[in-house]
């Protein structure tokens, strides 16, 4: 078989509110998925979602898009992909802060941005106890960031490899601490998902243990 013929197929999908500097952002990645063996295809729109046909032969979506609308034969078609095997996966605001109006794109994803209370403050990401040995997050035991601590909405279908704990301050109404799942995966039909909530900025992304689950984060969701 050619070399071609075993390649895979990568769609990164990158924009919304700039704030997270989607391209930059993503431009990190794109020469680890080609050095993985994956041919590139990156859209600075959501229309190639409706595109059937080019999402049949898509291996793997990473999305990088804040906030923003989807259209719904554009999310339709990113379901069903998903569904039929395409991976798709993310990291921060790109995923679990995009199309807050679309309850259905929450259902996919598994996880919904909320908060991120006190904005960058210094947290603690730690393995969820059992889960060490998934492949995401081997090796990693816990991970200290100063960045953008999400509290999210998730559903007990989610794999939670990694929690964070939001503190309270003793003048919060918020009187306890609270556990928020930091990553995770999913399975959605034949298709996998891959959430990891920190990488508000660009250099959170250049953090070696945060780089390194995002990496294999991608590969775990792909076809």
């Amino acid at each position: 078989m050619s070399e071609q013929a075993q390649s895979k197929q990568a769609l990164v999908v990158r924009g919304g509110w700039e704030g997270h500097d989607p391209v930059e952002a993503t431009d990190r990645f794109l020469p680890f998925l080609r050095e993985s063996g994956y041919d590139v295809v990156v859209e600075d729109t959501l229309e190639v979602y409706a595109d059937a046909e080019l999402m049949r032969g898509t291996d793997l979506v990473v999305q990088s898009w804040t906030m923003g609308e989807i259209l719904p034969d554009e999310l339709t078609g990113l379901r069903d992909a998903v569904a039929a095997g395409t991976g798709f996966a993310g990291w921060h605001g790109g995923v679990v802060d995009a199309f807050r109006a679309s309850p259905e794109y929450g259902q996919l994803t598994g996880g919904v941005f909320l908060a991120h209370p006190r904005d960058l403050v210094e947290h603690t990401v730690e393995v969820v106890p059992g889960r060490a040995d998934h492949p995401v997050v081997r090796g990693l035991g816990s991970l200290t960031l100063v960045t953008e601590q999400y509290w999210v909405a998730t559903d007990s279908l989610n794999d939670v490899l990694a929690t964070t704990t939001v503190r309270a301050d003793p003048d919060d109404p918020w009187s306890a601490p609270v556990r928020s799942p930091a990553i995770w995966t999913r399975t959605w039909g034949r298709g996998r998902v891959f959430v990891c909530t920190p990488g508000h900025r660009v250099s959170d992304l250049d953090v070696p243990e945060l780089r390194g689950v995002i990496e294999r984060g991608l590969l775990w969701a792909s076809r």
